[in-house]
């Protein structure tokens, strides 16, 4: 079966469209110009703004011309994160969809459901003949995933309408109402370079297999960190004297990824390689049982070529050893929501002669903001005692629920009458536009839902067949009683 094939049709065929345009986020020119080509040949006014956002205007249905208009938004790019062994380029190639089972899935890359479902549902609902509503404004936002920075753009008047359905969060059954705001932290180093030791070998420390995800939505999963692991095994050897030179050390990919992958190339003396891999042995074995969500995880260690090694790297392997990764609070106010977390996302490490460039990228969440600026601080602290320079990136704000909300009254009753149960209201620690949407345009009255998908933002993500369908009869009947 193919997913074109799948219910409701026009919903998969506008996703699959959507899914051989490259669009990482950053590059999501062509995903732009799908949408405003789409909006033309329908006969559709649209507009794109001066950083790339797109908004569609679709006309009411028959006698509903004076009804308030309602805004339909979604994101067009998509985290491109893919597995080591997979040879696809994100700059060209389509991703290559497949239904699994109960399940649509793509092959060993991301699958761009988030956000890609929620901007093909819009514009499902503009092509459905048996859809009914007033006027919509299809926004399509672009760079929500490496900080939100179309969202943050919006100019004055791009949209007017009063109402907002965010179609990007991923359960079905849950209307979302509010979310945790964020900004990343960057340090730099400038380590100097060096001959390696005479009398040492070299060796490749790999962290493979991790189940990663997305670090806001997966962080309370406690999900191992590729990078971390990596560290505690170059700290367990300098502890059991065995000099470790670093000749490299990267991983990850997207800092609001959880890392599956990383690596180190170091040099240690070759009368004590053995004893370094068995550390390595011991260590596996350890994180295998502590981490049960990675029960793919594999930590290797292999012959490698190590010329030259930095020449006091300590201070940064400490920092970022120290540097936390995981919950850090949990919500006094909302059971079971995290609070506050981080996340070290990226390390890249650039050689360059006789110099190496090394940034590492933290991703902090808070729904408190005095809490996510405390520990965007704490991390400047930590970084820059350890020499490095630090750029703190300009933080976002988080959507403060509102339990009076209007549209939350409805859909509330909407989700009772169309799928048979009351919805869960919810928070999510995850930075949804909405706070951003609702800071350019204050009194937005504003709800988030979308159908199940997992594994967001790592090469497991898949959509449950089962739950689009009636996520999307949702949306229609919400769409409805909001015009009558």
């Amino acid at each position: 079966m193919q997913v074109t094939d799948l219910e409701p049709r026009l919903v998969w065929k506008n996703f699959a469209a959507l899914s051989a345009i490259p669009r990482c986020s950053g590059h999501e020119e062509a995903a732009a110009r799908f949408v405003l080509d789409w909006a033309a040949e329908r006969g559709l006014e649209a507009r794109q703004d001066a950083v790339g956002n797109v908004v569609v205007r679709v006309p009411a249905s028959p006698g509903l011309d004076d009804r308030p208009t309602v805004v339909l938004q979604g994101h067009l790019d998509m985290v491109c994160e893919k597995n080591a062994d997979v040879d696809h380029d994100f700059t060209r190639d389509p991703i290559r969809l497949k239904v699994d089972g109960d399940f649509v899935t793509a092959e060993g890359t991301t699958l761009g459901a988030d956000n890609g479902l929620g901007v093909a549902s819009a514009m499902a609902v503009a092509e459905d003949p048996d859809a009914v509503h007033g006027p919509l404004e299809i926004l399509c936002t672009i760079d929500e995933e490496r900080g939100l920075t179309g969202a943050a753009s919006l100019e004055p008047g791009f949209v007017t309408g009063r109402t907002l359905l965010n179609l990007d969060t991923e359960e079905l059954g849950a209307l979302y109402v509010g979310c945790a705001g964020g900004g990343d932290v960057v340090a730099r180093w400038r380590l100097p370079l060096v001959e390696a030791p005479a009398g040492t070998v070299g060796r490749r420390v790999a962290v493979r297999g991790l189940a990663g995800g997305h670090s806001g939505m997966d962080i309370i999963e406690n999900r191992g960190n590729a990078l971390k692991f990596a560290l505690r095994l170059l700290d367990r050897a300098r502890r059991a004297g065995i000099p470790v030179d670093l000749g490299r050390f990267e991983g990850g990919s997207k800092r609001n990824a959880i890392p599956r992958e990383a690596w180190a190339d170091v040099a240690v003396p070759a009368e004590q390689a053995e004893a370094f891999a068995a550390l390595a042995a011991e260590l596996a074995a350890e994180l295998r049982a502590a981490f049960p969500t990675d029960p793919d995880l594999a930590l290797t260690v292999t012959e490698a070529e190590v010329p030259r090694v930095a020449a006091d790297p300590r201070a940064m392997l400490a920092a970022l050893l120290a540097a936390p990764s995981g919950v850090l609070a949990m919500s006094r106010d909302v059971p079971g929501l995290v609070e506050t977390s981080n996340n070290l996302g990226v390390v890249r490490w650039e050689a360059d002669g006789a110099l190496a460039r090394v940034e590492a990228v933290c991703a902090s969440r808070s729904s408190v903001g005095s809490e996510l600026e405390a520990t965007r601080d704490a991390l400047r602290a930590l970084f820059e005692h350890a020499g490095a320079s630090v750029l703190m990136e300009a933080s976002y704000p988080g959507w403060k629920p509102n339990l009076d909300s209007p549209v939350l009254a409805l859909s509330r009753e909407v989700h009772a009458e169309v799928l048979g149960a009351a919805p869960e209201v919810k928070a999510v620690h995850a930075g949804l536009e909405c706070g951003l949407i609702g800071e350019r345009y204050p009194g937005l009255d504003m709800i988030s839902f979308g159908p199940d998908v997992e594994g967001a933002h790592s090469p497991d993500e898949r959509v449950r067949i089962a739950s689009v369908a009636p996520f999307y009869a949702f949306l229609k009947a919400l769409l409805a009683r909001l015009a009558a």
